[in-house]
């Protein structure tokens, strides 16, 4: 504890606490004594006492004077003597606790690393060194500081940009300061300039023009191919990565380079959306409708959203780019927020591979099996030509070996003795497993018939590569999947059996795809079923050596409006036409939604109390069974996030509402859940808004 008497100047803290419960979600004014003014700073971590009870929060602010009457609390402990949450974030964070009727706290446990008391010392010592420096420096004005030296001159190849119509003049404009927001279909196939080469110069352009740049990808092998583009360019020293897998000290000592000035690029997965950067001026976000981005915590925000909330608080350059463009996507183009930059038919037709569809009327004549078979005559053709030129990519819906089996002659699902649940194979030697308790079903027979023979009802990316290694016996079968994924293979001729999102790149780009498994990804009982398989196929296809190269797709799906935007490579056509299906139907992204799920009896007096605009549309609540929509890019149905687990039956409300009274929706929600908490009337109700991955 540190002296009692006040601190001289600004005595009064505004604290937000590190608290879980819906109604503590605002500032409490607490007294800094003498002992603790020179660390207790804006952004620092504190330890404090209330209600009797120890809780950390952070210094939000420092005040001359308290509304609050009586006398106040003092800080307890100051845990973290640095500037850690800066202001710029605790407006991002309340922002998108607002926009997701969700807490200040629960955004900035994502968005803030763990601190680690290693680092704060080291940054505490060069600090100090550094303010040794300015102190003995003459004169003054030559003195070394602890920001980031002014950048040095980098090579910033603009040629990529030369592609797309605007191109150039929008990364002129963006690396001027100006708010220039571009939504942009990336070329296929060439490696000199693909998404990760046309981010990186747009970051690499805005730190030489000595701005700060941030850029949030989907997943580690996306922030491979991220950051070696960008070092390319800036040097490994200038560019932060923030992702779990590389460890908490570096994540942490990152992001505190990243507050403090010394760094200003930084790249990552979600919770790079909130990097500390110093002097932003460009926001970038690739691959937006990749389902990763959905935080799978309170309050279950978008990164998207995010990265759109900071490019419109801090008035800054707004990058988003894809193979495919999302309904969202297209959504900001047509209000005109975002400019759409894509490249001419003719560029367009010259790096794009060739691509078939083996359910067109041509493949249909010459095999009639064509539409049925899950690997077509034509489809083997091109592999088998395209393996003499280089590696060969199979795209499958499912990962494992077979996770879904039924008996052999009466096709009921295999289940469970034990538990009831599904059975699958690990691999053709072993016997079937339980997919819920994990027991191994040894002898099984079936319920129904009693035969004792199983059947494959669906088959994974390890059945699919042991398959096409009897096809293909003089070639080498790669597998990547969640469970082992590959970042890129090389340019031999082999076959690269992968899952959704899980595709190695090839050197040199792949001489061929096979995207098998299409009607089963379109049949899924979800809203973005459509719009999610095509951006599968897109980044699949990319992959894929231009047609100049001879590089083919062969597509095995047979429906019309997906496999036509694919053969003609319409992106952008598709999402618009998507996004005016919404429209006419009140659906998301036309609208904004929110889920409200609970016990009946919690649910039905949320609803009641609830001060919502007469132009919501409330439907239900009703009985909420098994999840089945919200399929992650393994190709395995997602999680149900925040869904509660008690015994007692959950129902669900869904509520639909128009983008201007959103936030007079969310308020309510927020406000509602704050009472209900504080109250303590019934049990928690939980509320998940833009809920598009369960519907």
């Amino acid at each position: 504890m540190g002296s009692e008497g006040p601190a001289p100047e600004n005595p009064i803290a505004k604290i937000l606490l590190d608290a879980y419960v819906p109604h503590l979600d605002r500032l409490f004014d607490y007294r800094v004594t003498a002992g603790l003014d020179q660390h207790a700073v804006v952004g620092a971590k504190v330890s404090v006492v209330f209600s009797g009870r120890l809780m950390t929060g952070w210094i939000v602010d420092r005040v001359a004077h308290s509304e609050v009457a009586g006398r106040l609390v003092s800080i307890r402990k100051i845990l973290s003597p640095l500037p850690v949450l800066q202001p710029a974030i605790v407006e991002l964070a309340q922002a998108v606790a607002a926009r997701s009727a969700g807490t200040v706290s629960d955004v900035l446990r994502v968005a803030v690393p763990p601190r680690v008391a290693r680092v704060d010392k080291e940054m505490l010592a060069r600090l100090k060194a550094a303010a040794a420096a300015d102190t003995e420096a003459e004169p003054p004005d030559s003195a070394t500081s602890d920001d980031e030296p002014a950048p040095a001159p980098v090579s910033v190849p603009r040629g990529p940009w030369r592609h797309y119509h605007g191109g150039p003049e929008w990364l002129t404009a963006a690396t001027e300061g100006a708010p220039a927001r571009a939504v942009v279909e990336v070329l296929p196939a060439p490696e000199d300039h693909d998404w990760a080469q046309l981010t990186a110069s747009a970051m690499a352009a805005t730190y030489e023009a000595g701005h700060g740049a941030l850029a949030v990808v989907p997943d580690y092998k996306s922030l491979e191919r991220l950051a070696a583009a960008l070092e390319s360019l800036v040097g490994c020293e200038r560019v932060v990565r923030l992702h779990a897998d590389d460890g908490p000290t570096p994540r942490y000592r990152g992001y505190m380079e990243l507050s403090l000035g010394r760094k200003r690029l930084a790249i990552g997965t979600r919770s790079a959306a909130y990097a500390p950067v110093r002097d932003l001026r460009l926001v970038c976000c690739h691959d937006d409708g990749d389902a990763s981005y959905v935080e799978q915590r309170a309050p279950y925000q978008h990164t998207r959203d995010v990265v759109l909330l900071r490019a419109q608080q801090q008035d800054t350059a707004a990058l988003f780019t894809g193979y495919s463009v999302s309904p969202e996507a297209q959504r900001l183009i047509s209000t005109g927020w975002a400019a759409h930059l894509r490249p001419e038919r003719a560029t367009l037709r010259t790096y794009s591979p060739r691509v078939e569809a083996t359910s067109d009327s041509f493949h249909v004549s010459r095999d009639p099996m064509a539409a049925r078979a899950r690997l077509p005559h034509e489809a083997y053709r091109v592999a088998q030509r395209a393996l003499a030129e280089g590696p060969v990519l199979v795209q499958v819906a499912r990962r494992g070996y077979a996770p879904f089996v039924a008996c052999e002659r009466c096709r009921a699902p295999a289940r469970c003795r034990g538990c009831g649940g599904s059975l699958s194979l690990r691999s053709g030697r072993e016997a079937p497993v339980c997919t819920w308790c994990g027991r191994n079903a040894h002898g099984w027979q079936c319920q129904e018939c009693g035969f004792q023979r199983l059947r494959l009802s669906k088959v994974g990316a390890l059945r699919t590569a042991e398959e096409l290694g009897r096809a293909f016996p003089q070639v080498p079968v790669i597998s990547s999947s969640a469970e082992h994924v590959r970042a890129d293979v090389g340019s031999d001729p082999a076959l690269v059996v992968a899952t959704p999102g899980a595709e190695p790149v090839a050197e040199g780009g792949y001489a061929a795809a096979l995207l098998l498994d299409g009607n089963e990804m379109l049949a899924r009982p979800w809203l973005r079923a459509e719009e999610q398989t095509l951006r599968r196929w897109f980044n699949a296809a990319a992959l894929v050596r231009s047609s100049t190269q001879g590089g083919t797709v062969v597509v095995t799906a047979d429906h019309d409006q997906a496999v036509g935007a694919l053969v003609r490579w319409d992106p952008s056509g598709h999402a618009y036409r998507q996004l005016q299906e919404r429209h006419e139907l009140g659906l998301p992204p036309a609208v904004r939604t929110a889920a409200l799920t609970g016990p009946r009896d919690a649910l039905t007096a949320t609803l009641r109390d609830l001060d919502l605009p007469s132009q919501v549309n409330v439907v239900g609540p009703a009985p909420l069974k098994d999840h089945v929509g919200g399929w992650s890019d393994e190709g395995d149905p997602g999680t149900l996030a925040g869904l509660a687990t008690e015994d007692e039956p959950q129902y669900r409300a869904l509520l639909f509402f128009g983008f201007g009274i959103a936030p007079q929706v969310t308020a309510a929600l927020r406000a509602e859940k704050a009472r209900a908490s504080a109250l303590r009337e019934h049990a928690v109700v939980n509320v998940r808004c833009d809920i598009t991955d369960l519907l």
